[in-house]
């Protein structure tokens, strides 16, 4: 059987190069679990990033795998499951188990890529943020523990395993991407209310940024900063 491919809808790809203090700062975090946090200049699918959720005790900063477990139709006749990273249809049952407060997160960034169509029909990635000095945001997320295969040589695995909302595009990245861009939440009072409001007040937030307030910062590379 063939192993299953990631979904290549949209931003999977992604940077982190603010710091752990940072990090807390913003999201109000009261313990952090991540030890050394290096700057993530490159963050791809399947790989370990830190999340902010809420913790047993306190709301907590942690390392998790991205890419959530994928529907059960997406991975017939397949041997593993790497995962979806970014979810739209919330609606959706297997979504919907997952939009509690005891399973929503944010995700830290300082800017992500969506890819451009080149005229030859190669693709180049397009980097996105809030400003030229990347100011710290957050996406926002869900996270899961899951016992699965993510990699056949891996064999089977448990793991906590996160992805991020998306919505319509806004003008900047609709001109790269038509189709969809990340939930970005960039005030204290947004990730509080993602964090701890009901689920029907909490996906208001699932909305696009508003126009002019994202930058194109880089282009061409894989990792930004």
């Amino acid at each position: 059987m063939m192993p299953v491919r990631h979904i290549r809808t949209m931003c999977n790809l992604y940077s982190l190069t603010k710091g752990q203090a940072a990090i807390i700062e913003l999201t109000r975090a009261m313990a952090d679990r991540t030890g050394n946090l290096p700057p993530l200049p490159g963050i791809f699918p399947d790989y370990q990033a830190p999340i902010v959720r809420n913790g047993a005790e306190s709301r907590e900063l942690v390392m998790a795998r991205w890419g959530m477990p994928s529907p059960a139709f997406a991975l017939k006749g397949r041997n593993a499951d790497p995962g979806i990273t970014n979810v739209r249809n919330v609606k959706s049952p297997h979504w919907r188990r997952w939009l509690g407060r005891e399973n929503r997160c944010v995700v830290p960034f300082t800017s992500f890529s969506e890819n451009e169509k080149l005229a030859d029909g190669k693709t180049s990635p397009v980097w996105f943020a809030l400003g030229e000095d990347r100011p710290l945001a957050v996406f926002a997320g869900i996270w899961t523990p899951w016992t699965s295969v993510r990699k056949v040589k891996e064999g089977e695995t448990t793991n906590d395993l996160f992805a991020f909302l998306t919505t319509d595009a806004n003008a900047e990245v609709g001109a790269i991407h038509p189709k969809a861009m990340p939930v970005i939440l960039t005030a204290p009072e947004e990730i509080e209310r993602w964090m701890t409001a009901p689920p029907e007040d909490a996906l208001q937030l699932q909305r696009p940024l508003p126009d002019q307030a994202l930058k194109i910062v880089a282009r061409g590379d894989r990792k930004d900063g």
